[in-house]
């Protein structure tokens, strides 16, 4: 199973905006973008995002899917993701946005109305691709 390169884990440690490809019912890409994290301990990316979003029915269909991410400080370096989603947990959720706002709103607190519950995506990196 491969791992994030150590020189590409630094993208999960900034603002960077990930795009996530699920599948819909009928085959299609669904893609949509996304705050980014990497549990290193685990070697698992997460997705944190609502459970009556698109991208976590379609997974919970499907678990296939893609991340790509773009570094904000060079549009030239790159990680690209294909996995499998192994687990749509609330455990830790709630804590785990709070953090992602944080790095990326520069916030204490998640300050967006929760509309259905907090889950978290874990996706299992089968393929890494980076440039």
């Amino acid at each position: 199973m491969p791992m994030i390169p150590h020189g590409y884990r630094d993208l999960f440690e900034k603002p960077t905006v990930a795009h996530v490809v699920t599948l819909n019912e009928d085959g299609s890409p669904h893609a949509t973008p996304v705050w980014i994290d990497y549990d290193e301990a685990s070697d698992r990316v997460l997705v944190n995002t609502e459970r009556h979003r698109r991208k976590t029915w379609n997974v919970q269909a499907r678990p296939d899917v893609a991340v790509s991410l773009t570094d904000p400080g060079d549009p030239y370096r790159w990680l690209s993701i294909t996995g499998t989603v192994e687990d749509v947990t609330t455990n830790g959720a709630r804590e785990h946005i709070d953090e992602l706002a944080r790095r990326y709103m520069d916030v204490e607190s998640y300050p967006n109305e929760i509309e259905s519950e907090r889950v978290k995506l874990l996706v299992r990196a089968d393929e890494v691709l980076t440039g």
